[in-house]
């Protein structure tokens, strides 16, 4: 699990076809299925916080965690430029420590995919449920092994633009489930000076049943399972998949 360095200083600049505020709609819409409409909640992976923005002005009291200073550098930024009470922790995920707990966790856009251990999938998974309140809810994403073999591949994306351009290689290993990206990122410093960046990140593909498996060996409770932003089960050509756990052990 690498922190994101130099595609932090444009990721945001990259991720601008996210439709951050349909993915905020359709998580608060999930939480308030299960009666979560306001307190605390964690974002476990916020990256630069876009998604974290979004949940504060909807009402929750939100804690951001993320491993990279980079990226949590820009959420200080934004959150300096909106005033929101928002908590930013630097903190690995596979060992984050809170000062209580939470109502709910939510991590996605596929957060988890980079936990590239079952082991450590199962040990996040125990320390969600350690720091959630009674019965509070964990919401994450999963990119599926049908995305990444047969829509990302072994594919090359390239993508120009006058403050940087970069170049995306991608290797899939259908064995390991391990994906491979291979970013080389030119950030533009002063006219017609670019300096290149070069960053490789790691995810791992996890079946449903995997995922359901770790859910239990953690304590947690399986509730749900959906292709992304529906409320439909989860299909063979699923690209994403939404899964919502429930915490257990704790007297209410």
């Amino acid at each position: 699990m690498e922190a994101y360095e130099g595609f932090a200083e444009v990721y945001d600049l990259f991720m601008d076809n996210i439709p951050y505020e349909d993915w905020c709609g359709y998580v608060s819409g999930l939480l308030r299925e299960y009666d979560i409409s306001d307190g605390l909640v964690l974002d476990l992976g916020c990256g630069t916080g876009s998604l974290t923005e979004l949940l504060a002005d909807r009402g929750y009291d939100m804690i951001g965690v993320d491993n990279s200073e980079d990226m949590l550098q820009i959420a200080m930024e934004k959150k300096a430029e909106s005033g929101k009470d928002i908590l930013y922790l630097m903190q690995d995920m596979r060992e984050f420590e809170l000062y209580g707990t939470v109502r709910a966790v939510i991590s996605i856009c596929d957060c988890m995919n980079y936990i590239l251990e079952y082991e450590e999938l199962t040990n996040v998974f125990r320390l969600v449920n350690n720091y959630l309140d009674p019965g509070g809810i964990f919401i994450f994403d999963l990119n599926t092994a049908y995305k990444y073999e047969k829509v990302m591949g072994d594919s090359t994306i390239a993508e120009d633009r006058e403050e940087c351009s970069f170049i995306w290689d991608n290797y899939y290993d259908k064995e390991t489930g391990i994906n491979e990206y291979g970013l080389s990122l030119f950030i533009k410093q002063e006219e017609d000076l670019y300096r290149k960046y070069t960053e490789y990140h790691y995810q791992k593909s996890y079946t449903l049943s995997q995922v359901k498996e770790a859910i239990a060996e953690s304590g947690m409770e399986f509730v749900a399972a959906y292709d992304a932003f529906t409320k439909e089960p989860v299909k063979e050509t699923s690209e994403r998949i939404y899964i919502i756990a429930r915490e257990h052990g704790k007297e209410l």
